[in-house]
């Protein structure tokens, strides 16, 4: 009688094996972030982290983000460079967190691929690790999905999710905010995670042109330029608020610099940037030249060089210059906090921008 061989999960797509050879792979880089209050090592069902150390605040307030990085994982599958995506997942996420003066604590992942190559997920979790070292937090935990016949087989995508904690009476938000409060943008290092669609689709697609193309005007092939790791600004917000009388943060992400920074703006205030105070980098251009994209709809989209915001009093303007400047920020004032008025925006960009 003859034997037959049933079903199996390997037969089916899923390599166990894979999976554990990946997190044998990963663990040193988890290890780099660990904070004392994280408690136990990678593999258990859950990460630990020591909430006693909580007990120095008066009323601590726990804030928690969850992001992922959309589209630009495709770039990173194109180009078959893995380890500097994680850097943007942490970015996403932790610095949405600080924008209310939170200080980040641990981050967890979700990473899932149509198939497990250990040295690709390690890179992966390696850019996490990475990014959690800059951000200041732990990474406690995640998981890696294997999706066979929903994403092939060098498919991917991350996401994360994070806490903060910060001090009741040191929330950042609206209400601190005043008329005559300085406007001051941090530079972003490129277009961070957002609006990759359109970048994809204008340059790509309509443009035709190469990830391995060498671009003069960037200074460097289009793919190095399109996976640049989104700066991570946490410890940078952090330290401004040890030194500085900070009133708020905006991250600005998805819908560009107007759309969010009218998020932390009070209903009778409005701000005003000036475009003039700053030059949007190559990348900015190419891609409003190539597909001929409305300057609106551009700024509707990327960050126009501006990762970050910080609104401080403008008796505080040239301490919080100087201890961004301290940190290697590249920051500059770029508008103010007026009256509401007639406008119908809490925020609005006016002027042209530097050539």
């Amino acid at each position: 009688m003859s034997e037959t061989t049933g079903a199996s999960y390997a037969a089916a797509g899923v390599d166990i094996e894979a999976g554990d050879r990946a997190v044998e792979l990963m663990k040193e880089w988890v290890k780099k972030t660990q904070r004392p209050e994280v408690l136990g090592g990678l593999g258990g069902f859950a990460g630990l982290f020591d909430a006693s150390a909580l007990k120095r605040y008066e009323r601590p307030l726990l804030a928690s983000a969850t992001d992922g990085v959309g589209t630009k994982v495709d770039i990173a599958r194109q180009m078959g460079v893995y380890d500097t995506i994680g850097h943007d997942l942490v970015a996403m996420v932790m610095d949405d967190i600080v924008v209310c003066g939170a200080e980040p604590l641990f981050m967890t992942d979700y990473i899932c691929v149509g198939k497990v190559h250990p040295e690709r997920v390690a890179a992966i979790v390696k850019g996490i690790a990475e990014g959690c070292v800059l951000a200041g937090c732990a990474l406690v935990g995640g998981e890696t999905a294997e999706h066979p016949g929903l994403l092939g087989e060098n498919d991917f995508d991350v996401a994360g999710a994070g806490t903060g904690v910060v001090e009741a009476d040191r929330l950042l938000g609206p209400d601190r905010i005043r008329t005559g409060d300085a406007v001051i943008a941090m530079a972003a290092s490129g277009l961070h995670s957002n609006g990759y669609s359109l970048v994809r689709h204008v340059l790509l697609n309509q443009g035709g042109l190469a990830l391995d193309a060498q671009i003069d005007e960037l200074g460097r092939p289009l793919g190095e330029e399109l996976l640049e790791p989104t700066k991570i600004y946490s410890l940078d917000c952090l330290a401004l608020t040890r030194t500085t009388d900070v009133h708020a943060f905006s991250h600005i992400t998805g819908g560009g610099l107007a759309a969010n920074l009218a998020r932390v703006i009070p209903d009778n205030l409005h701000a005003i940037v000036d475009r003039s105070t700053w030059t949007p980098a190559p990348i900015f251009d190419l891609v409003g030249r190539t597909g001929q994209v409305e300057r609106l709809e551009l700024e509707k989209t990327l960050n126009m060089g501006v990762g970050m915001i910080a609104i401080v009093p403008e008796e505080s303007t040239d301490a919080a210059l100087e201890t961004l400047a301290d940190r290697g920020v590249d920051a500059w004032v770029a508008g103010e906090i007026t009256d509401r008025g007639d406008h119908e925006t809490g925020a609005a960009l006016v002027g042209t921008y530097s050539k």
